[in-house]
């Protein structure tokens, strides 16, 4: 599991930092801001953000708008556009790229962490909403915790397990998250890597290490296998 890492692009330095520090404080990974098109590209390929915030006016030759066509094109992750010109010929070429949020200069704490929230549904849509506190961008599950989003990567899910109307999910390094969906749905948003072995478990092949008569072994894990899944997860472990 691992904090939303957010990347701020501001070419005023005051506002940028208080922009940084009002995210860390609202629980947010801030990283280091860039102040132009060509650090926030530099920044995008090293630091892999879930989502940016971008000043649409920058100084230099190319805004913030060149940044989110870049990042619509190439990254494919959400972005929010800052500005304090909300006047028509603005918001019109903004609109150009559909950005998931906007925030206008001044703005609060609140709106700041509101904007990130829309920006992220707004975007799993696309992909996936598992309920209304978790989503899914890419190859992430974004679950809500103590009020702010926690990333976690497909690849540290060793299986998950029905639990009601909850879904119990465990993680690597013994970890554990509870989401309120049904296995069927997030079966659904899930990648290939995901299979149904029983009504109440779905697990990772990555980690499968062993399959018994009647269960299946993730990593130390034992988990039971029903028979009409059998034949399904096997044909699926010769594909791999």
């Amino acid at each position: 599991m691992s904090k939303v890492k957010i990347l701020v692009v501001e070419d005023e330095i005051i506002i940028a930092d208080n922009i940084c520090d009002a995210l860390e404080e609202l629980g947010y990974d801030a990283l280091e801001p860039a102040i132009n098109y060509t650090e926030a590209i530099g920044r995008i390929e090293e630091e892999q953000p879930d989502i940016a915030i971008l000043d649409i006016h920058l100084s230099g030759k190319k805004t913030g708008i060149d940044i989110a066509k870049e990042i619509r094109e190439s990254y494919n992750f959400p972005f929010i556009f800052l500005t304090s010109n909300s006047d028509e010929f603005t918001l019109n070429q903004a609109k150009e790229v559909m950005p998931p949020a906007y925030l206008v200069k001044p703005f609060s704490k609140d709106e700041l962490y509101t904007s990130i929230e829309i920006a992220l549904h707004n975007f799993s849509k696309k992909v996936g909403e598992v309920d209304n506190s978790s989503l899914i961008i890419k190859n992430s599950l974004f679950v809500k915790d103590k009020g702010c989003y926690t990333k976690i990567h497909f690849e540290d899910i060793l299986y998950l397990k029905s639990a009601h109307v909850y879904i119990e999910i465990f993680l690597i390094k013994n970890q554990k998250m509870v989401i309120r969906t049904s296995l069927n749905d997030i079966l659904e948003k899930l990648d290939d890597s995901f299979v149904r072995v029983h009504r109440g478990f779905i697990v990772n092949t990555r980690y499968l290490s062993q399959i018994k008569q009647t269960s299946v072994k993730v990593l130390d894990n034992e988990i039971p296998i029903g028979k009409k899944y059998k034949e399904d997860i096997i044909k699926r472990i010769n594909l791999i």
